[in-house]
């Protein structure tokens, strides 16, 4: 059964206008991080998730996405209701990377993703925000163009987070296909292998879910905080 995401949306906005939030640039790292308690709504919107047979996100994770996704969408960073969730929590040979079409309620693809090759080996560890570093960074983005590039087709990237990701276009932080987001990889060296701090993607889901969420939807790297 496919279940209608905006009733519970209208209602959670009109619940969560009331609260006084500062603007993504001076919000603490990751967002929202010292919220510990789940709100109602956002549960209500995870217990009926179309799964269409994925696996489910952990409840943590896509907590702390909602809430950036429902703020942002109010002030009108993102213009598709559209969820894309990355749970670097998770090990690499895990299929960490969910798509959810929150206007329906449906997990639309579950993937693969690379992390950084100095962000860790088959767990993440480490991440940042400057050039030439070769590690992840995390929170959240808005979804940007496609482009051809060396890894052929790409989706550029901007980062919302003052001092924590802001630099992705700037570093070429894109999301890209890769060989060595795959299976066979994983056989062969016990691990997924990493890329250069790109949310890197299996060669044959890569343009698909690249269309799907180009064009400014959120993409939010989780991992959980230190502070929480």
């Amino acid at each position: 059964m496919t279940y209608k995401f905006f009733p519970i949306l209208v209602f959670f906005l009109a619940t969560f206008s009331s609260n006084k939030i500062e603007t993504p640039s001076k919000l603490p790292s990751p967002l929202f991080s010292k919220s510990e308690n789940f709100s109602a709504e956002i549960i209500s919107v995870y217990n009926n998730l179309n799964h269409n047979n994925f696996s489910l996100p952990r409840l943590e994770s896509f907590q702390k996405a909602m809430l950036g996704f429902y703020e942002m969408k109010k002030k009108g960073i993102f213009k598709k209701d559209i969820l894309t969730l990355i749970d670097f929590s998770l090990s690499s040979n895990e299929k960490r990377l969910w798509v959810i079409d929150l206007s329906t309620n449906t997990i639309v693809f579950n993937s693969l993703v690379a992390h950084g090759r100095n962000t860790g080996d088959e767990f993440a560890k480490s991440f940042s925000n400057s050039a030439e570093s070769f590690k992840s960074s995390l929170g959240f983005y808005s979804t940007g163009e496609i482009y051809n590039g060396k890894h052929g087709k790409s989706l550029k990237l901007d980062g919302l987070e003052k001092g924590i990701n802001d630099n992705a276009r700037n570093r070429g932080i894109v999301m890209h296909a890769a060989d060595y987001v795959s299976n066979f990889f994983i056989k062969a060296h016990n691990r997924l292998g990493r890329s250069q701090g790109c949310p890197a993607l299996p060669i044959e889901f890569t343009s698909k879910i690249i269309n799907k969420i180009k064009d400014k939807s959120c993409l939010y790297i989780y991992y959980p905080s230190t502070n929480s």
